[in-house]
């Protein structure tokens, strides 16, 4: 099948992929096509108001009571909504040092946060700490490459999780980056980190082969790329056979549209990440034919 790239230039850009028929995808009102909206961020980073109005270039910015609002419009219009995190929820503001995460899990919780990954950030409070802004969070941490087996967070995760959304199975697991050198290491205690891309290949297979799953996310916190040897998200896409869409975050890259390439077994895959800060909210809206074979995917990063 040919694949056609159209691009859109307004408030924020738009990128529609196509499989088979235009007019059989595109349109999400006919019968035998499903829609999913994926929304997502990465690196909020403890960012609850909007940056002060001094000048710089991200003045006005961000904040949770505008990205609350603007997911509450699209869950008024759309069907079927997932909202996802690629990690590092804490660190950056007065916030954290003061209530240590449980203001940030409270506000992800009221905005209906389905899922999360764990950024290194993430275990600036120590292992106690996570564990306390657990109590705060009515959605699931996930990573699959992390064995939290000698510590206090044993149980506290889960590898996976599995959404049905207008009759689709949607499977979404998480991988994080190497702690060692980049955490200290009484913050993260005997966290036993394993190789993402072994895992990411292990779940990936699950959720297809045995869970039956019509679409894999991975939330990834491992960097978008980088110019030494070291695992990404592009080494992660193009090593692995079954994801479908990688989440990123950690290197606080504005990609104004998901990169498109092919994995292992070249099938196509998207990458995306917004940035930090909340600045920006990903979006991407997936339309499934009836046999869930084809599907149109339309990425909206909308500048918050």
């Amino acid at each position: 099948m040919n694949r056609r790239l159209f691009l859109k230039n307004s408030t924020y850009s738009t990128i529609l992929l196509t499989s088979g028929s235009l007019v059989g995808l595109a349109n999400p009102l006919i019968a035998d096509v499903t829609k999913l909206t994926i929304l997502h961020t990465n690196d909020v980073h403890s960012r609850i108001d909007p940056f002060p109005m001094d000048g710089s270039k991200s003045e006005g910015r961000g904040g949770v009571a505008k990205r609350a609002s603007l997911i509450k419009q699209i869950r008024s219009s759309e069907n079927n909504v997932l909202l996802l995190d690629a990690g590092d929820i804490f660190q950056g503001t007065p916030y954290f040092n003061f209530f240590h995460g449980e203001i940030e899990m409270k506000l992800m919780s009221e905005m209906g946060y389905d899922a999360a990954t764990i950024g290194n950030h993430d275990f600036d409070g120590g292992m106690d700490g996570l564990i306390k802004s657990l109590d705060n969070a009515n959605f699931p941490l996930l990573v699959t490459n992390y064995d939290f087996e000698n510590t206090e967070m044993k149980d506290k995760t889960l590898p996976y999780k599995i959404f049905k959304k207008g009759g689709l199975k949607i499977g979404v697991f998480g991988v994080g980056i190497e702690l060692n050198g980049l955490v200290p290491k009484s913050l993260y205690k005997e966290t036993i980190y394993s190789d993402p891309i072994a895992a990411a290949e292990k779940y990936g297979a699950i959720l297809k082969n045995e869970e039956k799953c019509d679409y894999i996310i991975c939330l990834s916190h491992l960097g978008y790329k980088y110019n030494e040897d070291k695992i990404s998200d592009r080494v992660l896409a193009k090593e692995t056979s079954y994801i479908d869409l990688i989440i990123g975050g950690h290197t606080h890259t504005f990609l104004s549209e998901p990169e498109r390439t092919l994995n292992k077994i070249n099938k196509p895959i998207l990458i995306n990440q917004v940035g930090w800060a909340g600045m920006v909210l990903g979006r991407l809206d997936i339309y499934f034919e009836k046999n869930k074979k084809g599907r149109c995917d339309t990425c909206k990063n909308i500048v918050i």
